[in-house]
């Protein structure tokens, strides 16, 4: 009899050991064999297993070839048009290799996505001439009922604009769909008030206010713009003159100081707003008489603001010499208010997107957008330099 239960035993531990050596086949790895999605919807995928290295290989319908389109471990799927795709996932591991084949059925959306703006999930502006009135503030907002008029102003082609004040002011907005990266193309477009003026010296002078575009997946999948930010890099990016990690603080000015007027009798305070940087610099909003309400958004209770980002150069020139005529001209692509609205260069390449060290990222679409003034120019009796918005559409959606 002992005999025997020493031979079961033995036999037990060996199967134990065999099921331990062979943990892919008894643990899930967290993929599904199939999915049904609707287009131009996210499907966030994530193994359990880890590896040494990971393949995300795609083919769609019947098609014999696929195409590698991920090498880390979590991939995101989103596809602008509806079938059958087929998701093979690779994890290299020399002690537990792993295949597994995925079909994902892409189905049309039941109800029709808007290609513009459905959501303003944040509206920051720094000081500036039209802060308080694009929107117009009232006594009593707050951060939220501010964000609501923001969102009123912009969401499904409502025709009006925001302000996003002095360098660094900015605005985050979403949509009812993920906006496709088709790789080439241009993916979206920002609408501002800029403008050629043919007085101007240069075939793009005239009112450009260049606007930093960054772009944010919803990895997470909670509908919040938490997740990793991108910036698009422009014609400007990767030149001298422009300034990285840069930082600006803005100080609530005293509504009742005594006013200095500015050279032009058209700053009716010269030492209005101040503000420090990073960079050892200093210097004023200036309050103009056209514009007499405060600059600073008063619907906030700190007595600083301070922003983080990348700084352009100046792009503003006063070519009057005495101050009389600036002329604002606009950088070459890849920025908002930058260009005209019926210029190709109001749109925009998710493949432009870069991470905070400079490098490619290989985005497969975006849910979020942030717009924020990449300028700090103060322009005489023009004014500070502030980007304007006034909607986002996807080129997708709207060509169809």
């Amino acid at each position: 009899m002992k005999r025997i239960l020493y031979f079961l035993s033995i036999a037990f531990l060996g199967l134990l050991a065999a099921c331990q050596n062979d943990t892919p086949s008894m643990v899930s790895l967290g993929l599904d064999d199939t999915y049904v999605v609707e287009r131009m919807k996210r499907l966030n995928l994530h193994p359990q297993f880890t590896g040494e290295r990971y393949e995300w290989r795609l083919s769609y319908e019947s098609t014999a070839t696929d195409s590698i389109v991920a090498t880390t471990r979590d991939y995101t799927f989103v596809a602008p048009q509806t079938g059958t795709y087929w998701l093979k996932l690779n994890i290299y591991d020399a002690a537990n290799p792993v295949e597994h084949l995925m079909q994902i059925v892409v189905r049309q959306e039941e109800v029709a996505y808007s290609p513009y703006i459905t959501r303003v999930y944040e509206y920051r502006p720094a000081p500036g001439q039209f802060v308080n009135e694009l929107p117009e503030y009232n006594e009593g907002d707050t951060e939220e009922t501010m964000r609501q008029k923001a969102e009123d102003r912009l969401a499904y082609n409502a025709g009006s604009m925001i302000t996003l004040g002095g360098y660094g002011g900015y605005v985050v907005v979403g949509f009812d769909h993920t906006i496709v990266n088709r790789p080439g193309e241009y993916d979206f477009k920002i609408l501002g008030n800029a403008f050629y003026s043919s007085s101007a010296q240069g075939a793009t002078g005239g009112s450009s206010e260049p606007g930093i575009v960054m772009v944010s997946v919803d990895v997470n999948g909670n509908g919040q713009p938490d997740d990793p930010w991108y910036e698009l890099a422009g014609s400007e990016y990767g030149k001298e003159t422009t300034v990285k990690d840069y930082e600006i603080t803005y100080y609530r000015p005293d509504e009742n100081k005594t006013p200095e007027p500015g050279t032009s009798s058209s700053i009716t305070d010269a030492t209005y707003v101040r503000w420090t940087d990073n960079q050892g610099g200093t210097g004023y909003i200036s309050k103009l008489t056209f514009h007499k309400q405060p600059y600073y958004p008063q619907w906030l209770a700190s007595e600083t603001m301070t922003f983080k980002g990348t700084r352009l150069a100046d792009n503003a020139i006063d070519e009057s010499g005495n101050g009389s005529y600036y002329v604002l001209h606009a950088y070459d692509w890849g920025y908002a208010d930058n260009h005209p609205n019926n210029s190709e260069k109001s749109s925009f390449k998710i493949d432009w997107a870069v991470d905070a060290a400079g490098n490619p990222v290989a985005l497969p679409g975006i849910d979020f957008v942030k717009i924020y003034t990449g300028v700090n120019q103060f322009n005489g009796w023009l004014g500070e330099c502030s980007t304007e918005v006034a909607g986002v559409t996807d080129l997708h959606l709207e060509e169809r």
